[in-house]
């Protein structure tokens, strides 16, 4: 997915922003860098038309927007078209909008004033279907997860083999790209990817990001150790 500055991209990517001046800003930005933008939507109604009209690997999404939030918008899309992934980018700071991105099948969560490089290597990242959260943000996530509100019980998925167990508990310590999977499992990256698939379904989620949450605040594998000091 890499490319020098200039050669052309097999990515992409639908904008989702209110603001037109962020927009242009973004658009030049991917496409100095060969990623190709499908289409801008101006609220969150669109972005759901336009994921439908141009089915774009990526789309990203602000949350802020009128006739439909970005919020709502990921739902729909999600839903829908569950091999896009949705890359909230935003200038909100607020963990709640944080975790009900997530909820709402976000696969990444990233901060308007990220830097460019960061930015095109959480996106190259999400194509391959990893989680888009810088280290700040997978900080507040493993901290408010590991001491969840309690919940009503839920359905008990799928029993999960013990591979794949061996898989989710990497990802909640933080092994999230398919080549490490692989590396730390001593398997090729199309058996991780398999075995993903597996987790997924009997889980009933749709993107890793998801699979960590659920794991964590429903106990399926044991909370990593917290940092020292």
């Amino acid at each position: 997915m890499r490319c020098p500055q200039g050669r052309k991209s097999s990515m992409r990517v639908l904008i989702a922003d209110d603001h037109a001046l962020f927009r242009d800003g973004l658009r030049s930005l991917l496409e100095a860098r060969g990623i190709e933008v499908v289409a801008e939507a101006r609220n969150g109604q669109e972005a759901v038309e336009l994921a439908r009209l141009h089915r774009p690997d990526i789309v990203l999404m602000d949350l802020s927007m009128p006739e439909l939030n970005g919020l709502g918008a990921t739902r729909l899309i999600t839903a829908e078209l569950p091999h896009i992934a949705v890359v909230v980018l935003t200038a909100s700071e607020e963990d709640t909008d944080l975790f009900e991105a997530v909820k709402s099948g976000a696969q990444g969560f990233l901060p308007k004033d990220i830097e460019a490089a960061r930015l095109f290597e959480m996106l190259e990242g999400a194509a391959r279907g990893e989680p888009a959260l810088t280290p700040a943000l997978a900080r507040k996530v493993l901290s408010a997860l590991a001491h969840p509100e309690p919940e009503p019980r839920v359905r008990q998925p799928d029993a999960l083999t013990d591979r794949e167990r061996e898989v989710l508990e990497l990802l909640v310590r933080g092994v999230t790209s398919n080549r490490e999977l692989a590396e730390h499992l001593f398997v090729s990256e199309n058996t991780i990817k398999y075995h993903l698939r597996n987790i997924l379904d009997k889980l009933h989620l749709q993107n890793r990001a998801q699979v960590i949450a659920y794991a964590m605040r429903h106990g399926l594998v044991n909370l990593p150790d917290a940092p020292a000091g």
